[in-house]
């Protein structure tokens, strides 16, 4: 599911850079967000094995839901933290789902989305 939504964000994300001429900073967005919610899993799995104060999940959903979830997801796979609890996981997949979804109604040339 993982791989699917990815493939499916690099196709409308490359679409809308080629396409639909959307500004490069919105790939810095994601880059940063990405760079900050890495960040964020592992010194939350740092603090797990150290019995320390812990992120929130809510927290780490929220930075995922604004545009760092493909950070998320490498550190779910790299770190392996937070990829093996189920409640977790449905969660995380909401909110790429709804990034991607926000994330097209945006950019795309679609008038049929849009009720202006």
């Amino acid at each position: 599911m993982r791989t699917f939504l990815f493939l499916v964000f690099a196709a409308l994300f490359a679409a809308a850079i080629s396409l639909w001429h959307m500004p490069p900073q919105v790939a810095g967005i994601y880059v940063v967000a990405s760079v900050l919610c890495f960040a964020m899993y592992a010194v939350d799995k740092s603090a797990a094995k150290a019995g320390r104060w812990r992120t929130s999940e809510n927290a780490l959903l929220l930075l995922g839901l604004a545009c760092g979830w493909p950070g998320a997801m490498l550190a779910q796979a790299m770190l392996r933290h937070k990829a093996s609890k189920p409640s977790f996981k449905l969660r995380f997949a909401f909110t790429v789902v709804l990034n991607i979804a926000l994330f097209a109604y945006l950019v795309a040339p679609l008038h049929l989305l849009r009720l202006s």
